[in-house]
């Protein structure tokens, strides 16, 4: 227990415990991305609720990368008033807030967006419907984005940020040779491949300088045939890390899997939980960053143990904490029940309907109790 509630530094940023709200899309945003009481309400629940640092949903840096309706984002300085009310408050309650930096790139929402989505590559059998290739201006516009949301990040008084580089996003489209087929610099080997993160990185930097912590969320592996391997993304994370990345979060999976995918469903059983473990081994055996690992987590047991024994620096969590927003507090007051969460995936549907993520099953256990 006392490692887990010890207090710790990522990139300077000081928080109060190891344990970490991994972005979750809220679908409470506006139509625009901006933020709403709901939203504030949200991330000060979270805040209360003891979680050492959250992290903000995919938010997106370009009107097209938007990926899902009521998203947020932080592609124009008049969201700023708005995400500094978000961050004071989240403060105000202690907390730490961190921003996630993400474009959809080619899993853009068509039915939100006014033009073709982005791929990396554009070939048959990616989607349905048109996309158009990114050129090398797209890609000087793509760094420009993603710099001036860290600006617009850091104005507005969050903590740091995280690129959002998994789950088959843009920037995993990038590192990944089954998104990226591209036969100029961008493409082919390692280095290319995170060729576009890097210089995202170093723009970043330039702009917010190099004491504001800068984190990643990447796949150990996409768990797709053709895609991106733990090895690749092992040599891709020491490449970062030499450039000034503060930490890395180790993810996996790509959105249209199922059985593979970075919600696996049915997490009923200890033997089930931590199903990124053993990329994140292989990770922490080359990495002298902070390891963050999300993916399945739901016994405290389980989370003291992976830090203890240095499989990971800090627990990160989704939708344990959609249920259970107060869960960190539990565990830290000596309730070590596991977490509610049953791994339903229901809590994501009401978020399409514009009703926002809410837990489903707690919602019908309570009216069904009343």
């Amino acid at each position: 227990m006392k490692k887990l509630f010890e207090t710790s530094q990522i990139g300077g940023m000081n928080l109060a415990n190891r344990f970490v709200r991994s972005a979750t899309w809220e679908g409470l945003a506006t139509a625009e991305g901006g933020v709403t009481p709901r939203l504030i309400e949200r991330m000060t629940r979270l805040a209360r609720g003891g979680v050492g640092l959250i992290i903000s949903s995919h938010t997106y840096v370009r009107p097209e990368g938007q990926a899902t309706p009521w998203q947020l984002g932080i592609y124009k300085d008049e969201l700023i008033p708005g995400l500094s009310e978000m961050a004071g408050a989240v403060h105000k309650n202690r907390g730490r807030i961190v921003l996630q930096l993400a474009h959809a790139g080619a899993f853009a929402a068509e039915s939100v967006i006014d033009r073709l989505p982005l791929a990396v590559s554009n070939y048959e059998g990616l989607a349905d419907s048109p996309r158009k290739q990114i050129s090398r201006q797209d890609i000087e516009e793509l760094v420009g984005a993603f710099a001036d949301g860290a600006r617009r990040a850091k104005a507005a008084g969050f903590d740091g940020v995280e690129l959002h580089a998994a789950h088959g996003y843009l920037l995993s489209q990038f590192f990944s040779p089954l998104y990226n087929r591209r036969r100029d610099e961008y493409g082919g080997s390692v280095e290319n491949r995170a060729r576009v993160c890097l210089e995202i990185l170093s723009a970043i930097r330039e702009t917010v300088g190099r004491d504001y912590p800068v984190l990643i969320k990447m796949n150990g592996q996409d768990y797709s045939r053709g895609g991106l391997v733990r090895e690749e993304s092992v040599q891709i994370a020491q490449l970062l890390a030499e450039v000034g990345i503060d930490a890395v979060e180790v993810s996996g999976g790509l959105l249209k899997s199922i059985k593979t995918s970075p919600s696996r469903p049915r997490i009923d059983q200890v033997e089930k939980e931590v199903y990124f473990r053993e990329d994140a081994r292989l990770f922490k055996k080359v990495l002298t960053i902070p390891l963050i690992l999300v993916g399945g987590i739901r016994s405290f047991e389980v989370a003291e143990q992976l830090v203890a024994d240095g499989e990971a620096d800090y627990i990160s969590m989704s939708r344990p904490l959609i249920r259970e927003p107060e869960l960190v507090s539990r565990w830290q007051a000596g309730d070590r029940r596991r977490a509610e969460c049953t791994s339903d995936n229901l809590c994501f549907a009401p978020g399409f309907k514009g009703e926002g993520v809410y837990c489903v099953s707690r919602e019908k256990e309570t009216t069904q109790i009343s």
